[in-house]
C-alpha cells in the first residue's frame, strides 16, 4: 500500500478506505468523489441475488395458483359442456380432447411441483382424423378461446414450401411466440395445431400421388424433434435465416402438439385391413357382394398407428402422437342443425345483421335442408353452410339498405336451389 495514495470515505457505509487499493476500492470517481467500498458492493450483490430469488419463487407461486383456478375450470365434463354449445355432434372427439387438454395442465401441475424429479409424464399429443368440413378445425378454435393459455395454428402442408429437408418446421413454435405476446414462459406450456398433417405423409406411403414432395419425410424427421421435446431456434418474424441473426430460444418439453387431417383414403386402408382379419374360408366365410361394405364413420372410428404408417406417416412421429382422435360424417340433420342451433349459427349470425336494419329473417325448414343438401353435394362439411347461404343472401342485402321500413323476409327453398327472390312483408 502507498503511503501517498489518498484517503476517501465510502458514500455508503462512510468507511474511510484508500483510493488506490483495488481491493479495499473498486469503485471510485475521483471528479465527483463518489466511492463504494468492496463490503457495501457485496451487500448490494447478496441483496439483489435475494431480491431476485424472491421475484422467482413468487413468479413460481402465481404460476401454480394459475394453474390450480385453470384446472377447476376445464375439466373434462365443462371443456366438453362448453364445445356443445359451437360444435354439433362429435362427442367422440368432444371427450378425447377435453381429457388431453385437462391432463396436459396436471402435467404442468406435476412439473411445477417436482422441478427435480426422476419420474416424467409424457405429453398427451393428438392426432385428428376426419373428413373436410367436419368440424376439426372449429373445435380447437372454440377450445384456444375457451383456455387461458396461448394456442397457435399452422399449415403444415406448407412446411414443405421450404425445401427437402424441412428446415422451415420451426415456425409452428414461432406462431406460438407471438401468440404468447413473446413471453417464452407462457410460449413453452401452450398448444400448437399443426393443421393439414396429412399432406406431409411421406412418398412411399400406400396413398402415394405423383406430385407427391419427396421432401415430406425430411419434414417429419424435423418435426420429431420438436414433438420430443427439445430447443427450437428461430429468428424473429420477417428476419431470414443467417449466421450472425439473433434467435429465440423455446424448449418444447412441455408444448403440447395436435395434429389434425382428412386423411383422404385411409378409409380403403383400414378397410383392407379389416378384411384380411375375417374369416375368407370356411364355413365363416364372407362371399363378395353379399355383404354390405362398412360406412367411412364405421371405418374411421377403428384408426390404429399401422394404419397411419401404410398411409405415410413415420413410426417415430406416430409414437409421440399416443391419442387418435376421429370425426364422423355430418349428415343431413347434423347440418340443419350447425344451421341453428349453435350460439355462432349461420342463420343467427344473418338474423342479427338484417335486425340492425329493422327486418325480421325468417328461413323455412325447407330451406335450410336444400341448404344442408348442397353442403353435401359439394362434399365439403359445414365448412360452406355460410357460403352457400351468403350466395343467396348478397341480392337481398344489397337492397336492405334502400329503405328504413320495417320488414319481414321468409326464405324459401326455391330462394336456395333457383335464385327466386325471398317473400316479403311489411309489418
Amino acid at each position: 500500500m502507498s503511503s501517498n495514495a489518498p484517503t476517501v470515505t465510502c458514500s455508503l457505509c462512510k468507511r474511510k478506505i484508500v483510493a488506490n487499493t483495488q481491493y479495499d476500492l473498486p469503485i471510485y470517481d475521483p471528479r465527483s468523489g463518489f466511492a463504494i467500498c468492496a463490503h457495501c458492493i457485496k451487500d448490494i450483490y447478496h441483496a439483489l441475488e435475494g431480491h431476485q430469488e424472491e421475484e422467482n419463487e413468487q413468479q413460481h407461486q402465481e404460476t401454480a395458483e394459475a394453474i390450480n383456478e385453470e384446472l377447476a375450470r376445464i375439466k373434462p365434463h365443462l371443456v366438453k359442456e362448453y364445445l356443445d354449445q359451437y360444435i354439433i355432434n362429435q362427442d367422440h372427439a368432444k371427450k378425447v380432447l377435453s381429457v388431453a387438454i385437462y391432463n396436459h395442465f396436471k402435467r404442468m401441475k406435476y412439473g411445477f411441483e417436482h422441478p427435480d424429479g426422476d419420474e416424467d409424464i409424457d405429453k398427451s399429443n393428438v392426432i385428428i382424423l376426419g373428413p373436410s368440413g367436419c368440424g376439426k378445425t372449429a373445435l380447437l378454435s372454440h377450445l384456444a378461446k375457451m383456455l387461458d393459455i396461448p394456442f397457435a395454428v399452422t399449415d403444415a402442408s406448407s412446411l414443405t414450401e421450404a425445401g427437402f429437408v424441412g428446415a422451415d418446421v420451426e415456425v409452428a413454435v414461432r406462431n406460438l411466440y407471438y401468440a404468447a405476446d413473446k413471453d417464452i414462459s407462457r410460449c413453452e406450456h401452450g398448444i400448437i395445431y399443426l393443421d393439414e398433417f396429412d399432406k406431409i405423409a411421406r412418398k412411399s406411403g400406400e396413398n402415394n400421388t405423383i406430385t407427391a414432395d419427396p421432401g415430406h419425410e425430411g419434414v417429419q424427421q424435423a418435426l420429431l424433434k420438436m414433438l420430443e421435446g427439445n430447443v427450437v431456434e428461430f429468428t424473429a418474424r420477417g428476419q431470414r435465416k443467417h449466421p450472425e441473426a439473433p434467435t429465440i430460444k423455446v424448449d418444447t418439453k412441455n408444448i403440447l402438439f395436435i395434429v389434425g387431417g382428412a386423411f383422404v383414403g385411409i378409409e380403403k386402408i383400414i378397410a383392407k385391413r379389416l378384411q384380411k382379419n375375417d374369416a375368407n374360408i370356411g364355413f365363416g366365410a364372407k362371399i363378395e357382394g353379399q355383404e354390405d361394405k362398412p360406412k367411412f364413420d364405421e371405418l374411421i372410428h377403428q384408426t390404429t398407428p399401422e394404419d397411419l404408417m401404410k398411409y405415410g406417416i413415420i413410426p417415430e412421429i406416430i409414437g409421440r402422437l399416443p391419442i387418435i382422435c376421429t370425426l364422423e360424417n355430418l349428415d343431413e340433420d347434423a347440418l340443419l342443425r350447425i344451421l341453428t342451433e349453435p350460439k355462432n349459427a349461420p342463420v343467427k349470425q344473418y338474423q342479427k345483421l338484417l335486425e340492425m336494419d329493422n327486418v325480421q329473417l325468417e328461413f323455412q325448414e325447407e330451406a335450410l335442408r336444400a341448404v344442408a343438401k348442397k353442403a353435401i353435394e359439394r362434399k365439403t362439411g359445414a365448412r360452406s353452410l355460410k357460403g352457400i347461404i351468403e350466395d343467396t343472401m348478397l341480392d337481398i342485402m344489397f337492397d336492405i339498405p334502400h329503405s328504413d321500413a320495417p320488414r319481414k323476409l321468409t326464405i324459401t327453398a326455391d330462394c336456395i336451389n333457383d335464385g327466386v327472390p325471398p317473400v316479403v312483408e311489411n309489418l
